[in-house]
């Protein structure tokens, strides 16, 4: 979903951290017995996950562990990671927290329509050109976009493409059963302003209120005020038409793979390399313990502390990764040596 906002956004300005600003990062290595449930896990899910992108890692030492997974790991894929790595807990003193994501369904044409009346765009050359372009009101009110060719598909409701949006990637249900996938093709280059923040702001909820879903009601109760409501928001994602990727497999990650319901999570890799294992203790309602591989990034997702579940594609996936925003403790899996090497040199 490269450089996408996504779902955590609508509460991300809702979630106060506990940490200062330039709080001193922290290094903790731990043994695998340390883990909540490692022992009951799927590592051969992990692993088959992990070896979906460590062959596009340039780091040598994570290229000859993608090499040994390859050859002898799926043999023993739980004795692989324990005997290659090493956990890692790296704190920046603000507060874990969970989130989730997931890929959305709309319905759509690749024709407009009288039902379906609102386009998603390719993006122009000149936004390209241009750090900031137009706001997302000029986008739609000023014409800008009319009679250039842009479109890629019409949906029949304004709101479902706002948060597709925010998403960076879905799939379109065409009239003829065939499905047509999308993914990020740019931004405007206008910070994102959370709408859950403004109806908040405005006392119309309070904020533990506040979920993507009641944002939509709110918004199809009150149509002249929830157009405005989105216009609150300057920044405008355009979209591709993604051809490569077949429909059973997961959206593309920030690394260009597709990536998996469960088993992928994006991370701040400032603090967590893209492609590393990542051991998953979420608490809360559902409590989670699994091993994922951080494929995927946001622009929500800051912090040594802070993750993003990929939950899957469609409605379900949607309500699931909606609901969640849970404390907890993500634990990175480094190679044995970068691992020790994290060890302040006292230590």
């Amino acid at each position: 979903m490269i450089g996408t906002l996504r779902a955590a956004c609508v509460v991300a300005g809702l979630m106060a951290s506990a940490g200062a600003a330039g709080a001193e990062t922290t290094v903790e290595i731990l043994d695998f017995t340390d883990l909540e449930g490692w022992d009951q896990d799927d590592h051969g899910a992990a692993l088959s996950v992990f070896l979906d992108t460590c062959a596009d890692l340039a780091d040598p030492d994570w290229r000859t562990l993608c090499a040994v997974a390859q050859t002898e790991g799926p043999d023993n894929p739980r004795a692989f990671f324990e005997l290659f790595f090493r956990p890692v807990v790296i704190r920046d003193g603000a507060d874990p927290m969970f989130t989730g994501y997931f890929e959305p369904e709309l319905d759509g044409s690749r024709y407009p329509t009288a039902r379906f009346r609102y386009p998603l765009y390719k993006m122009p050359p000149e936004a390209r050109a241009a750090n900031p372009w137009l706001s997302r009101r000029d986008i739609l009110t000023s014409g800008v976009m009319d009679n250039r060719g842009l479109e890629i598909a019409w949906v029949d409701d304004p709101v479902e493409l706002f948060f597709l949006q925010i998403q960076g990637s879905g799939r379109i249900r065409l009239p003829d059963g065939q499905t047509l996938r999308v993914g990020y093709g740019g931004a405007n280059g206008h910070d994102y302003r959370s709408i859950g923040v403004e109806l908040v702001r405005r006392g119309i909820y309070k904020a533990h209120q506040v979920s993507a879903q009641v944002i939509k009601n709110w918004v199809r109760r009150n149509p002249e005020a929830g157009e405005e409501l989105l216009f609150h928001n300057p920044s405008y994602v355009f979209f591709r038409e993604l051809t490569h990727v077949g429909m059973d497999k997961g959206p593309l990650g920030a690394m260009n793979r597709s990536i998996t319901a469960l088993r992928s999570v994006a991370v701040d890799p400032a603090f967590t390399p893209l492609g590393a294992p990542v051991w998953v203790e979420k608490d809360g309602e559902g409590p989670m313990r699994r091993l994922m591989i951080a494929q995927d990034t946001g622009s929500a997702i800051k912090g040594a502390q802070r993750a993003d579940i990929f939950f899957g594609t469609g409605d379900a996936a949607g309500l699931a990764a909606g609901r969640l925003r849970d404390p907890g403790r993500l634990v990175v899996l480094l190679p044995i040596q970068r691992a020790y090497a994290m060890l302040p040199d006292e230590m």
